[in-house]
């Protein structure tokens, strides 16, 4: 009897044993499975803190920057020249009618321009022409004007002169030099390439958009104000298949757009205070010059659908007076 209480006792300290030393195993298993997940944890709150307090700072450096209008900020970098009284006098007079879309807005002296980083190619450029800011300088001289990269644009996004050569496209202007001749600052600023577009050459920038620009600015000498918005469109063609495609050919290493069409929206303030619009699209390609600039008039909304902008949307369409020409 005594042997048999012995042999249980034993047994059981074997059990017990053997139960410790599992127990000891698995607290030193989750020991370190803790660890883990503790500096696992640690880690990714620490780098959510972290790029959190990069946002935050990022945001904070933004909202502390100067704004020119409530909610639109100056062209970056920011310069003394583009905070000061003057120039957000002048950009309140180029935008007065309203911004056609919000995407890296950049101001210069004497226009406004929204860049797309991906086209690298302006969304649109805006001009504020009268007959007083487009008296001619004979100080200025645009032979002196070189087509310069726009440094202030990321140089992952920006177009350079080497993209255009051999490409057989034109520097295209939108804001054209020949409306800022009364500063050679003004003209030399539109000679940056963010304000240029890849433009067939012969027969359409030298020619017909150039007949364009030029019954612009003789408006402008006979109107109060005029307001022009110029800008590329990439339209959509059907194919053999019956499909429609949006298809435009890229230049150069850093795969500059060559828009399809370009278009001009442009509000006249006539002598007596009538407002009128005009809106044309042009092909990017050689255009007789025997066509009537007329033929390429069209209604504003189709350019506010085919670009996703929208003009002069600070004034409704009611006062607008004429459209193309054409009573409302």
């Amino acid at each position: 009897m005594q042997l048999v209480l012995i042999t249980i006792k034993s047994n059981l300290e074997t059990v017990k044993l053997k139960k410790m030393k599992n127990f000891r195993m698995w607290s030193a298993r989750l020991s370190k499975y803790a660890t883990v997940i503790s500096i696992g944890c640690s880690g990714y709150f620490l780098g959510t803190y972290y790029e959190r307090s990069k946002q935050i700072s990022t945001e904070s450096r933004y909202l502390r920057s100067p704004a020119i209008f409530s909610n639109v900020f100056a062209a970056t970098p920011l310069t003394p020249a583009t905070l000061g009284s003057n120039n957000a006098n002048r950009i309140s007079e180029i935008m007065k009618y309203g911004f056609p879309g919000l995407d890296n807005i950049r101001s210069f002296d004497n226009f406004i321009l929204s860049y797309d980083r991906k086209t690298r190619v302006a969304h649109w450029v805006f001009e504020h022409l009268t007959k007083e800011n487009m008296k001619f300088n004979e100080g200025v001289d645009r032979a002196l004007c070189e087509f310069q990269a726009d440094k202030s644009i990321h140089h992952y996004f920006r177009s350079e002169n080497t993209d255009y050569k051999g490409s057989g496209y034109d520097r295209g202007h939108l804001a054209a030099a020949g409306n800022h001749k009364a500063s050679q600052k003004y003209v030399e600023q539109t000679f940056l390439l963010s304000n240029m577009a890849p433009q067939v050459g012969v027969g359409f920038n030298r020619h017909s958009w150039n007949r364009l620009e030029k019954y612009v600015r003789k408006k402008a000498k006979v109107n109060n104000n005029v307001y022009c918005c110029t800008g590329p469109l990439y339209l959509p063609r059907k194919e053999s298949d019956g499909k429609k495609y949006v298809k435009y050919e890229v230049i150069g290493a850093n795969n500059v757009a060559v828009p399809t069409h370009f278009f001009k929206v442009i509000l006249f303030e006539t002598t007596n205070g009538i407002l009128e619009l005009e809106a044309y699209v042009m092909p990017n390609q050689a255009i007789d010059d025997a066509i009537p600039l007329a033929s390429f008039q069209v209604p504003p909304d189709s350019i506010e659908r085919a670009a996703g902008l929208l003009f002069f949307d600070n004034i409704g369409k009611t006062k607008i007076s004429r459209i193309n020409g054409k009573n409302i």
